[in-house]
């Protein structure tokens, strides 16, 4: 069916982006039956060779979705062996990789397999490639799109899943700049086999010297996914794609636990990014228009939760919007998402900044950094633990 072609009283959705957060919420639209349509910038999807953690939070979605089978045949579990570690190696103690019930909901998964498995999902003619947004405007009736080709569509709802410099987002707030964190992320893959004797799913965090360094496997225990946090003054781009210098990055941590020094001596190549974030928005909404993911929430990585929490939106999304009609104030809809997604979000931002300190060991005294890792097992459950859909179903409840 084209998108022209549709039932009067069925919304129609536009998600701007087919990132990991843009097709996951075209997917649970979909399984909900509402109309979607994706538009990516580039001339054919793709993510970079890094690796994104999949937690359980996130993952009881997708396996609801029926993802499950798909994310196993290309996931890499994560969980014995697990541990945090002072830059020398002594163990601080283990990382929790389960919920509170003792599920292993916890997958490495190179970000090319996990947007290849979204991407599955949807029918190709829902995707269209080479559409650069470059304008919106919205009435009382629709919402309307412009594109770098020329094409204009039109749609009841649209959903911005651009990114942290996201096109759309300047339609509901007005745009800060992202707030650079000081430090640059150095990444790659180094193949299992050249580390055969190293822990097959463990999630290894090693930390000290306003540094970290961590790996957990991704692509079926084939590839160890490694990224090395260092400061730097120097405000760096952000960019997935930039060749780091490896020789640089093996420097960084010379001197260090031997597992890492080993570790460093078999990359043949790495890339880095600066990391930045952004403080909680004033809004997400503006009428028809909704950020979702990076464009809403940007956060640093020292939780993990960045994709995550997009999945999670767009969960959240769906569930709100399933079963409403064209003539149904779909911008209430849209609030009731903000309401029920940002306390979260915001909470998620602020804990992965303060992560970020402990893991870098800006402390006088380790002791206490130690008891705040431990402690923060705690936390991490409410996160592994927390079901979207469930949150949905009581937020309804309670109007």
């Amino acid at each position: 069916m084209s998108w022209g072609e549709h039932m009067q009283s069925k919304i129609r959705v536009a998600i701007v982006g087919g990132g990991i957060g843009g097709l996951a919420a075209a997917v649970a639209l979909l399984k909900r039956g509402i109309d979607v349509s994706v538009f990516e910038q580039a001339r054919k999807l793709g993510e970079v060779g890094a690796g994104v953690f999949v937690y359980p939070n996130s993952l009881r979605q997708l396996e609801r979705l029926g993802l499950g089978a798909a994310l196993g045949a290309v996931g890499a579990r994560v969980g014995a062996g697990s541990e945090y570690y002072r830059m020398d190696g002594s163990v601080v103690g283990p990382v929790l990789t389960t919920d509170s019930t003792g599920w292993s909901g916890m997958y490495g998964m190179h970000r090319a397999d996990l947007l290849q498995v979204l991407a599955d999902a949807i029918a190709p003619d829902r995707i269209h490639t080479d559409h650069q947004c470059t304008g919106f405007s919205q009435d009382a009736t629709s919402a309307h799109l412009e594109f770098g080709n020329g094409r204009s569509v039109e749609a009841d709802v649209v959903i911005a899943a651009d990114g942290i410099h996201s096109t759309l987002q300047k339609y509901v707030v007005q745009q800060q700049p992202p707030e650079y964190s000081g430090f640059r992320a150095y990444r790659g893959l180094v193949p299992r086999e050249r580390l055969p004797h190293w822990r097959k799913e463990a999630h290894q965090v090693w930390m000290g010297d306003n540094k970290h360094f961590m790996v957990f496997p991704v692509r079926r225990g084939e590839l160890l996914n490694y990224v090395g946090f260092v400061p730097m003054q120097r405000e760096t781009v952000e960019s997935w794609s930039a060749i780091g210098d490896r020789d640089e990055l093996a420097a960084s941590f010379s001197g260090w636990d031997p597992r890492v020094e080993e570790l460093l001596s078999k990359v043949e190549s790495c890339f880095w990014w600066g990391l930045f974030d952004r403080k909680p928005l004033d809004r997400w909404v503006h009428g028809r228009l909704a950020l979702l993911g990076d464009a809403a929430h940007a956060m640093l990585p020292h939780l993990g939760q960045g994709a995550n929490q997009a999945v999670e939106d767009g969960i959240a999304l769906a569930a709100l919007l399933q079963g409403r009609g064209r003539e149904e104030p779909i911008t209430d809809v849209l609030q009731a998402y903000e309401s029920l997604r940002r306390p979260r979000t915001d909470l998620i931002q602020a804990e992965a900044r303060k992560n970020g300190l402990r893991y870098d060991s800006r402390y006088a005294d380790l002791a206490q950094r130690d008891r705040e890792i431990a402690n923060s097992a705690a936390f991490r459950k409410t996160l592994y633990d927390y079901d979207v859909e469930q949150a949905v179903r009581s937020h309804l409840m309670h109007q």
